[in-house]
């Protein structure tokens, strides 16, 4: 009776995924084998030929890892601060991370122009100060990608790697700092394993944002094309919906082949779970 009582529970919610989610997703999947009244895999032979659209896809891949990469390199100690503070203190630094979500990904975007710009803030200071002879070229780049980005999503991966740093039994680190380990050995063998998940969790969240990020690509990427900004093209601008499917479909692969990789990377890292 209790577990009839708990799948009616959970009803209304599968539903509504089912019907805006799943069904969806299978629809735009199956649409891109389905084409003009007969089966075909040409939207994929065609996408995977052309040295444009790899080039496109090679460097959507490189801006979402490199971008994960280094939000993990940020985040892990940041996060472990924050988790040894005193709770008041917590609040406070969590509180501090946690505002830029609250302002528009847009407003952020732009800022970033004014700060990238050949004219902008960061290129004037360091030729007032001469460590340049002629402005950066970072506008318009991967590279401005890249910072838009970390910016965006660094605050996800410190929240999640805080929620699982403060839940680590704080007796494990000194048990280990008893058997002869100094704390930074302690802190390699203990907080780092224990961190795994957040960890793993957090680069999931930041990887698939980046990978499917379209206004902070679009703002500061200029001319450079990454997936999200290419299937936007497609779609609304030539209203070419089969080739926006397929890559639709692409993004959605390569996100789970990623994810499970994750996964086991994190299993070899923590065995134990």
């Amino acid at each position: 009776m209790k577990k009839s009582y708990l799948t009616l529970l959970l009803l209304p919610g599968l539903v509504f995924l089912a019907a805006f989610m799943v069904i969806p997703i299978l629809l735009t999947v199956g649409s891109t084998f389905y084409h003009e009244g007969r089966f075909t895999v040409e939207g994929y032979l065609y996408f995977f030929k052309d040295p444009y659209f790899l080039k496109i896809l090679w460097t959507t891949l490189r801006v979402s890892l490199v971008t994960t990469a280094i939000c993990m390199l940020l985040g892990f100690p940041t996060a472990y601060f924050i988790s040894q503070q005193s709770p008041r203190k917590k609040a406070l630094l969590l509180a501090l991370a946690i505002f830029p979500l609250l302002t528009s990904s847009v407003v952020r975007s732009f800022s970033w122009t004014i700060i990238l710009g050949k004219k902008g803030l960061l290129n004037n200071m360091l030729l007032s100060v001469g460590l340049i002879q002629e402005p950066l070229n970072i506008l318009y780049t991967p590279t401005a990608m890249m910072i838009g980005l970390i910016h965006l999503f660094l605050p996800l991966i410190i929240i999640t790697l805080v929620g699982v740093m403060e839940n680590i039994d704080t007796d494990l680190v000194k048990a280990a700092e008893s058997l002869g380990a100094n704390r930074f050995a302690a802190f390699c063998r203990v907080v780092i394993p224990l961190s795994v998940p957040g960890l793993i969790i957090g680069g999931i969240l930041v990887f698939v944002g980046s990978l499917t990020a379209y206004t902070t690509p679009a703002l500061l990427g200029g001319k450079q094309q990454v997936i999200s900004t290419f299937l936007y093209q497609n779609a609304i601008t030539l209203n070419d919906w089969y080739l926006a499917s397929v890559v639709a479909t692409i993004m959605m692969v390569i996100t789970f082949v990623i994810i499970m990789i994750m996964n086991m990377l994190a299993n070899k890292l923590n065995p134990k779970g």
